[in-house]
């Protein structure tokens, strides 16, 4: 039997009990020629049977079975070794793909030929509405032809998804690509996909849907925690500097990543319940060391309020930003109140 085109490689983790939605939305495709590889350890949340159930109706579906709970990383990893396809695909189990999903991505690669990442949009379902993934705008900008890692940079500005892009099989082989332990484990596995590919195009259209009801990572390798974050991005940039180290003109790319990286750390820290109070200093710091240890030269930071935060952190100021966030807080709220007051 020849190999497919696409392998779907499918950690079957469901906390919002998603699954078979996101096999039915696979199973729906007009595009034939692809093959979905559930992988299952064991997670308690791992729903048993629904993957099984699935394997036994429809060919095109295999089960992965793992003897242990390893985290999304690990699975992911283990799928990417069992697939047979010429490219690689990762989705969660609150992925919806539409029925054209996989036949515009077909599509794009007889326009283009054979690439090492195809880049697309997604969609994100929230109270009620789809909202355009955060690279929107990075992804319409691309224009249709093939590039390499420098000639835009600003896609490593864009949130480091391993679901918004297909991987060439070959090329995750040939330079040993791994998801690492941890959480954010997309985040290095992601960038050193880009930064060692030669050939790299982008379809500007939403092919993923992501119905995550809150911003919760997946589940994490065992003794996982929040700072894992900063490992990964210390990975991304070493995989930066050998690639540096070859070939010299990547300062717009460090760029990118840099201000990639602070944001991401911003917004960790400022999302409910994601960092504890008693850890918020700790994790303060280390972003504030990250910004003094990985600031390019001639790094311009955003304007309006994100650019003070910018600052704050790169002080180490740890309480004039917490007093500065309780200020917009408190600002916020009597703005509120304000226009609550004149209604």
């Amino acid at each position: 039997m020849p190999s497919p085109l696409i392998s779907v490689v499918l950690p079957a983790y469901d906390q919002q009990k998603q699954l078979p939605e996101c096999l039915d939305s696979l199973l729906a495709q007009s595009f034939r020629d692809f093959e979905v590889i559930v992988v299952a350890d064991r997670s308690p949340d791992t729903p048993a049977g629904v993957a099984e159930a699935y394997a036994a109706r429809h060919p095109r579906v295999t089960v992965l079975h793992l003897d242990a709970a390893v985290g999304v990383g690990v699975s992911r990893n283990a799928g990417a070794a069992r697939a047979s396809g010429e490219y690689l695909l990762f989705l969660d189990a609150d992925h919806l793909m539409p029925r054209d999903g996989l036949q515009s991505l077909a599509d794009r690669l007889v326009q283009t030929g054979p690439v090492d990442v195809l880049l697309f949009g997604h969609t994100r379902r929230h109270g009620g509405r789809d909202w355009p993934g955060e690279a929107e705008a990075q992804l319409a900008e691309a224009g249709p032809e093939v590039f390499g890692p420098s000639d835009r940079p600003g896609l490593f500005g864009a949130p480091a998804l391993a679901w918004d892009r297909l991987l060439r099989r070959e090329h995750w082989r040939e330079r040993a690509l791994a998801f690492p332990d941890g959480r954010y484990e997309e985040i290095p596995a992601v960038h050193e996909a880009m930064l060692t590919a030669r050939r790299i195009a982008v379809l500007p259209r939403a092919c993923v849907q992501l119905r995550r009801r809150e911003t919760v990572h997946p589940t994490g390798s065992p003794g996982s925690s929040r700072f894992d974050i900063f490992e990964q991005y210390e990975r991304s940039f070493a995989a930066l500097d050998d690639l540096a180290a070859q070939q010299p003109g990547l300062d717009d790319v460090r760029d990118a990543l840099f201000t990639r990286m602070v944001r991401h750390y911003l917004f960790t820290f400022d999302l409910a319940g994601c960092v504890s109070r008693a850890e918020r200093p700790q994790f303060f710091h280390r972003a504030a060391e990250h910004h003094r240890r990985f600031q390019p030269a001639g790094h311009r930071r955003p304007g309006g309020r994100e650019g003070v935060k910018f600052s704050l952190l790169a002080g180490g100021a740890y309480p004039a930003f917490e007093m500065a966030k309780l200020s917009h807080i408190a600002k916020g709220t009597l703005t509120g109140s304000a226009r609550r007051n004149a209604s």
